[in-house]
């Protein structure tokens, strides 16, 4: 049986291993992969795993995080869809919102999912709708005094 993939070429919004990793994935999948740089980054490694890159400033560690300049390289460079890798772009629902606004594919949750999971009273009250145990703790207290 042939595969189909849903994408023919994805960035990854990363740098170093997890980028290496995610790269080696799409790539199984004949996917073919952008990893983004800054210009301090020119000659780390993960770079040279992906199909192509492409500079997303001169750094240093600030562009990684720019989302509008990695919504731009990803439509400079025809990719359909962007990997945030994990951490600061993973959690971000901005990050997830403002691809799906730029007609790229997110790969990861949607916006509402990311801000309902990164705060713990609204997870907690999502676990116990949904009828999952959940350990006993106090209720949420007021923020009148």
């Amino acid at each position: 049986m042939e595969q189909q993939t849903m994408f023919e070429k994805i960035l990854v919004a990363n740098r170093g291993e997890i980028a290496v990793r995610i790269m080696r994935s799409a790539q199984e999948l004949d996917i073919k992969t952008v990893a983004i740089y800054e210009e301090t980054d020119k000659d780390a490694f993960h770079i040279t795993q992906g199909d192509e890159a492409i500079c997303v400033g001169p750094g240093p560690r600030k562009d990684y995080l720019n989302i509008e300049g990695i919504i731009e390289a990803a439509r400079k460079t025809g990719a359909q869809a962007i990997h945030p890798g994990y951490g600061f772009l993973a959690e971000n629902p901005d990050f997830s919102r403002a691809c799906t606004d730029a007609g790229l594919v997110f790969i990861g949750p949607p916006p509402e999912v990311i801000s309902n999971l990164g705060s713990k009273v609204i997870a907690r009250q999502i676990a116990i709708d949904a009828g999952i145990p959940v350990i006993p703790a106090t209720e949420n207290l007021s923020s009148a005094g």
